[in-house]
């Protein structure tokens, strides 16, 4: 046991930036999901991935034929030749690619300082958000994985690599199918977790509710994770890979931006109606309720008891 914590030490040590990412995905999904589906999902994300990668490296699939180099195992946490803070990523990455989702997907209100994303239990549970969201989480890899295969470059440290050389920088297209299969399951699997009602939160307001934008922190943690990797492909001399990254994510963010500016302008009261209907809040509901007024002034809607 005490190999286990030191192991479990040396990871936090080693690997301090996939703890500040998992921080910040504990604020972000806790005042979004509510705290107990943020915390059930730890395990459950961390099982899907650790599967995924205890099976590719032994059997290829289904992300190619892969290996990691124990180079630190006498350093870290590892499970099983798995590297523990490989597949503790997933977690936090796949949350943001499916709260991305969500928030692409979702009428948005902005208003007095605020920024409302109006979704919905339907939303959350439909395929749409399961695959745009796997989408979402190929896109960070597509980034993510030819900078940590250059890891000796890096404090990352070259812990894994291809038995044979891909087409992009070194990554096989099949690692890209794999990550889009597991995104798939991820993605179901929060979806999933929004149907247990055993593990909806109390009804009375989070804490973290009251922060400033809270409920913006998934996509701005999926932001910041590529942000993070697009530093470091810049910072050791990859200005081609840097680049062509910058230059993908250019097009899909100009598409999500005037995705997003349409939403705002074309939002209707139902949409808003249908939001507060599954997600009470007085609080916000007065934030919007000038807008309502405008828009349809016969109408109101008591949002519990505000």
């Amino acid at each position: 046991m005490s190999d286990f914590f030191r192991l479990l030490l040396g990871t936090m040590v080693l690997r301090p930036y996939v703890f500040v990412f998992l921080a910040a995905y504990l604020v972000a999904a806790s005042a979004h999901l509510g705290w107990k589906k943020a915390l059930a999902y730890v395990p459950l994300g961390y099982c899907i991935a650790w599967i995924s990668e205890f099976s590719s490296i032994h059997w290829g699939f289904p992300y190619g034929d892969y290996y990691y180099i124990p180079a630190t195992i006498d350093r870290e946490l590892w499970v099983f030749g798995v590297p523990f803070m490989d597949s503790l990523s997933y977690v936090f990455l796949s949350y943001c690619s499916y709260s991305t989702a969500i928030f692409l997907l979702s009428p948005v209100y902005i208003g007095k300082g605020t920024v409302l994303i109006l979704e919905t239990r339907r939303l959350r549970r439909s395929w749409q958000t399961v695959v745009l969201g796997a989408f979402l989480f190929v896109l960070l890899d597509i980034i993510i994985d030819p900078v940590a295969l250059q890891g000796y470059r890096w404090f990352l440290g070259q812990i894994y690599g291809y038995r044979h050389q891909g087409l992009y920088f070194g990554i096989p297209m099949s690692n890209f199918g794999g990550w889009l299969l597991v995104g798939l399951v991820m993605m179901a699997a929060l979806s999933r977790l929004d149907r247990i009602s055993a593990l909806e939160s109390s009804a009375a307001p989070f804490p973290l509710n009251a922060i400033p934008g809270v409920r913006l922190f998934g996509p701005l943690l999926y932001c910041s994770v590529l942000a993070f990797n697009l530093a470091v492909t810049f910072w050791i001399g990859e200005h081609l890979l840097g680049l062509v990254g910058c230059l993908i994510l250019f097009f899909s963010g100009l598409t999500a931006a005037f995705w997003t500016r349409y939403k705002i302008e074309n939002l209707s009261a139902g949409a808003v109606y249908a939001h507060f209907r599954d997600f009470p809040s007085p609080s916000e509901y007065r934030v919007v309720e000038p807008f309502l007024q405008a828009a349809v002034p016969d109408e109101s809607i008591q949002v519990g008891g505000g």
